[in-house]
């Protein structure tokens, strides 16, 4: 599946420093340069722990190095810390819905669209768990001797599914 995770929350006014350490930051990760970046980034947040923006990018390095739990971790701390960022439950829903955890990511897909209704990430992420959401529906409902109906709509969810 794919599941848009890059989008760092706005930097607050007068952050410009900071948004600059950010992007470079960014930009070294997306180089491919992951364990250097990563370093940069945990020394940065030594000195600034709070700094949303930093937090946000430490999960989304986290999460393409293959170490979703520790990434999850970050996402949820995040949202108790600034729950009026959509991001960090966009990204958090994402995490969750790659273990199948889809009730749990439609309502974290929810919030982050009750914050920010025009948030198009989280409208389109929030369609793949539906789809994902009406297959398991329509197997539930398959069986021998399926209407065709039925059947037409179970392989219509699937190729939506695959098409991702």
């Amino acid at each position: 599946m794919l599941w848009v995770l890059l989008g760092l929350p706005m930097a607050p006014a007068g952050a410009n420093d900071e948004a600059a350490v950010l992007r470079d930051i960014e930009q070294q990760f997306r180089r491919g340069d992951v364990a250097p970046a990563l370093r940069r980034l945990e020394q940065t947040l030594q000195a600034r722990p709070a700094d949303a923006g930093l937090r946000f990018l430490k999960a989304l390095i986290l999460a393409a190095s293959g170490r979703q739990a520790e990434a999850a971790g970050l996402l949820e701390r995040l949202t108790e810390d600034y729950p009026e960022l959509p991001e960090p439950y966009n990204n958090l829903a994402v995490l969750l819905a790659g273990e199948g955890k889809l009730a749990q990511a439609r309502n974290l897909l929810e919030t982050a669209l009750r914050l920010d209704p025009q948030y198009r990430t989280a409208h389109e992420n929030l369609g793949d768990v539906f789809i994902r959401l009406a297959q398991r529906a329509y197997e539930a409902a398959a069986g021998p001797r399926s209407d065709p109906a039925l059947l037409t709509k179970l392989r219509l969810t699937r190729d939506l599914a695959i098409a991702r």
